[in-house]
């Protein structure tokens, strides 16, 4: 009996595992989807047999462990006389409760609702599926659950109408004050239908203590690396969505409240540091006790480059160089920081006007410590010889890790290793992000595996993710280039997006009503804001197409539209001749609520509740054009609200007649929503545009 218990036990384990591969699986082909072509269209759904094939699966290991869960329990029974199959009874899920701390995840709460119900109703179910998603029809949310479970429990030889199923769940949902009714469609379908008092409770709220973060599982140290520009070559156009989505990625984690430390790993080292000391010492030999003059380090690397191409001497003794770099001798390590220092003053000034704060720990900060994991790999037999090299093969994976070359040198592998190690061990990380083009997955799946076989990973204690994206592309659908077929500078980029951004706020005659200082700030949150906002609205899976005249249309889903949208919901106030001093006191004085009586101010109010839905999901994928898509729809039923609620009523001689503050609270509460989205979104919105 025992020895049949143990196999149960890890059968089970098998079948967990199972499910973990096809969370895996299904988050992989969430990725591949396509990112949206045009402004407003929505990403393709997965292709119908990948959804077939996903859905085979999860159905079969599903019925799997249900079926391991009854054999499980009647073991037990057998074992202890019928007395240890309630002692193993799984728990009732924990039903998620309100906090004024945190905004409340309706969708999270409606989960934990139906997860309850569903435990109550079929307590032999292990982890049933509880598909609940946005409705647009038949209520405001709806359980799709009825189905796959009726499969599950068929297969385990129990027939019971999908229908029947939705209505013992039903039954079975604990008292709670968000749901208003469940209505039973169709198959089996459950439509839910949220509490207008519960809505009008948390608007409310909101204006109240402003946008809290919804509820996470726990507080993480989180390390994120990204940008990650290389010393003495300029930041150029490759460099633009690491920097914009890492960036993206630590507001979204510092909103949450997490401690996120922002790296740039840098490439500060290496054989290429040789010819440009080198040429430093012919150019400037007194560099010693004068700081040279180098102004662009851009054409003085390229110079060190051609010599160090067409010099044999020239190149010997820029290896002399790296020897005596390495051995950290006083005068080369000082050629290193003066070289550093210049490239350093201009990387700061491409993360000043991107509004993007980075802390640098380039590739010179592993050096002692690639040694080091060098020797414990050896230690601990991880290494194979191969043509001269010592390489680390992880597992399930077909390609190794060159940990040192043939010429008893280091590696990016090497690198890697050691900065993964110390995140873990010295960071004491939680969470590890890498943001860097989709080429370099397998790399970093390998160094994972690595990493794992090693000992100082445990994928059950530390996340570690890949955030890969497509390329840049131009116009002409290749990767984006100058005409000359130069890679694009970063610096040019941002210089071409503030004329443009000029040109076009001169084109509706702004320059008119804004004084000298609001123009140059509405130029540049137009500039900046419509180079992150047309990278982030798209699946970064994808390449994208850079055009700046795309980017700079006030139609559609783009960073001139939300703008502007914001711009006009903060200005009905001032319109009204309200500050937000004297819509406070208003309020307190008259005990108002924000106004929700009109259809379109109900649709409102409920589409701003699904902020923490779209924040959770995107902690899961870190696919941030969700909450892009999230914000154009705020701004289009922002303006259905508008055009069918009279915020200010004025008489036919324009006259301010009445002001509906309840109405300018909903206001309120709506900028205040795509405000946060902005700043998880790196974007700077103005009062005057």
């Amino acid at each position: 009996m025992a020895e049949m218990s143990g196999k149960l036990d890890e059968y089970t384990d098998r079948a967990n595992q199972a499910e973990q591969q096809i969370e895996l699986l299904i988050k992989e082909l969430e990725g591949l989807k396509t990112g949206s072509g045009a402004s407003n269209s929505s990403p393709p759904a997965q292709s119908p047999a990948d959804e077939e094939e996903v859905a085979k699966l999860k159905a079969e290991n599903a019925r799997l462990k249900y079926r391991l869960n009854i054999l499980k329990r009647a073991v037990e029974k057998e074992a202890g006389g019928g007395q240890s199959a309630a002692k193993v009874k799984k728990p009732p899920p924990v039903v998620e409760t309100r906090s004024q701390e945190y905004m409340t995840n309706v969708s999270r709460m409606l989960v934990s609702l139906f997860q309850a119900g569903m435990h109550a109703a079929f307590p032999d179910l292990v982890d049933p599926p509880c598909p609940l998603l946005p409705s647009t029809r038949g209520g405001d949310y709806q359980f799709n659950g009825a189905m796959p479970i009726s499969g599950l429990m068929k297969a385990s030889g129990v027939k019971m109408a999908p229908r029947d199923i939705a209505n013992k769940i039903v039954e079975n949902i604990p008292t709670n004050d968000l749901i208003e009714k469940l209505e039973v469609a169709g198959p089996g379908f459950v439509n839910i239908f949220i509490r207008k008092e519960f809505i009008q409770e948390e608007i409310d709220l909101l204006v109240d203590r402003g946008i809290r973060p919804p509820k996470s599982d726990s507080r993480k140290r989180v390390v994120v690396d990204f940008s990650s520009p290389n010393i003495a070559k300029e930041m150029h156009v490759g460099h633009l969505r690491s920097t914009i989505i890492g960036d993206s990625v630590c507001r979204l984690l510092e909103f949450l409240g997490h401690d996120v430390v922002r790296l740039n790993h840098i490439g500060d080292w290496g054989t290429q540091f040789g010819m440009l000391i080198a040429h430093l010492q012919d150019e400037f030999p007194n560099f010693v006790t004068e700081s040279p003059p180098i102004s662009d380090l851009m054409a003085f690397y390229k110079q060190s480059k051609a010599r160090f191409d067409a010099d044999e001497a020239f190149k010997a003794r820029a290896y002399q160089c790296v020897v005596k770099l390495q051995a950290h001798e006083p005068d080369y390590i000082k050629a290193w920081n003066l070289i550093c220092d210049v490239s350093r003053k201009e990387f700061q000034k491409v993360y000043d006007r991107l509004d993007v704060v980075i802390q640098e720990r380039g590739e010179s900060f592993y050096q002692d410590r690639m040694v080091k994991i060098v020797e414990e790999l050896q230690k601990a037999n991880h290494l194979e010889e191969d043509e001269g090299r010592k390489v680390m093969f992880g597992p399930g994976v077909d390609v190794p890790l060159t940990v040192v070359k043939s010429d008893g040198g280091y590696t990016y592998d090497t690198s890697d290793m050691a900065a993964l190690k110390q995140r873990i061990e010295e960071e004491g990380a939680d969470w590890i992000v890498y943001l860097t083009d989709a080429g370099q997955s397998t790399h970093f799946q390998i160094v994972f595996a690595c990493a794992q076989k090693a000992g100082f990973y445990n994928p059950a204690k530390v996340r570690l993710d890949h955030v890969g994206f497509g390329v840049v592309l131009g116009e002409d659908k290749k990767k984006f280039k100058t005409r000359s077929g130069d890679t694009v500078r970063l610096v040019e980029l941002l210089d071409e997006g503030l004329k443009r951004s000029l040109d076009k706020l001169k084109e509706k005659e702004r320059e008119k009503v804004l004084s000298a200082e609001e123009l140059k700030a509405a130029q540049e949150s137009v500039a900046y804001g419509c180079i992150k906002y047309s990278d982030l609205c798209h699946n970064r899976n994808h390449e994208y197409v850079f055009s700046f005249d795309k980017m700079l249309e006030d139609r559609g889903n783009t960073a001139v539209y939300m703008l502007y949208a914001y711009t006009r919901i903060r200005s009905i106030a001032r319109t009204a001749q309200v500050s937000d001093e004297q819509l406070a006191k208003i309020r307190k004085e008259k005990n108002l609520s924000v106004s929700l009586k009109h259809e379109k101010e109900l649709k409102l109010g409920k589409l701003l509740l699904r902020l923490p839905e779209v924040i959770h999901r995107m902690t899961e994928d870190l696919l941030l054009h969700s909450l892009c898509e999230f914000m154009y729809e705020v701004a289009n039923v922002f303006t259905e609200f508008y055009e069918s609620c009279y915020c200010v009523e004025k008489n036919s001689s324009g006259e301010i007649v009445k002001v509906n503050y309840d109405r300018l609270l909903l206001c309120e509460a709506t900028a205040n929503v795509l405000a946060s989205c902005f700043h998880i979104l790196g974007l700077k919105p103005v009062q005057k545009m």
